[in-house]
């Protein structure tokens, strides 16, 4: 089998980051809250996504110590150069998801929405969508208990 270099890493990451991208959360299930379940390699949706938002800031980063990006697998720098590291930033509006408990988030590619909706539309129900497009990451996290007084953000590094 041959191997991914780096630089087909690089070229895969700057594939991904040139697609419209969207950051989901979901309900889950309220099990996982005394009994954390790893995420599945094969899964290609939420378990129960109640929304998703267009990403609006990708950009490229790569390991440092000493990194102004800390997120819970390391630490890291933006790069004006294409790497194998993306660096994802979401900022959900107050009432987006309002009194949900949020236990699981991912990224998708290739979302399609209604084409019905008001333009400029960043958020979207599941209802909205005419096809979710493709998981390309998964994470099951503590949960988050919504409130319409919290704006929620998310810092993801995702490394090819």
């Amino acid at each position: 089998m041959a191997t991914l270099t780096l630089s087909g890493r690089t070229a895969l990451a700057a594939a991904l980051a040139s697609q419209t991208l969207h950051f989901a959360w979901g309900v889950g299930d309220a099990a996982w809250d005394d009994k954390p379940v790893p995420e599945l390699v094969d899964a290609t949706a939420l378990l129960s996504e109640v929304g998703r938002r267009l990403i609006t800031e990708v950009r490229f980063v790569t390991e440092d110590a000493a990194g102004e990006v800390v997120v819970p697998t390391g630490r890291y720098r933006i790069s004006a150069d294409p790497t194998r590291h993306l660096l994802l930033r979401i900022a959900f509006e107050f009432g987006d998801a309002a009194a949900s408990v949020i236990r699981e988030v991912a990224v998708f590619a290739g979302t399609r929405t209604k084409p019905d909706l008001p333009a400029g539309q960043r958020y979207f129900t599941p209802d909205q969508m005419v096809a979710p497009g493709t998981l390309v990451a998964l994470e099951r996290i503590t949960p988050i208990h919504r409130s319409p007084a919290t704006r929620e953000t998310f810092e993801h590094v995702i490394s090819l």
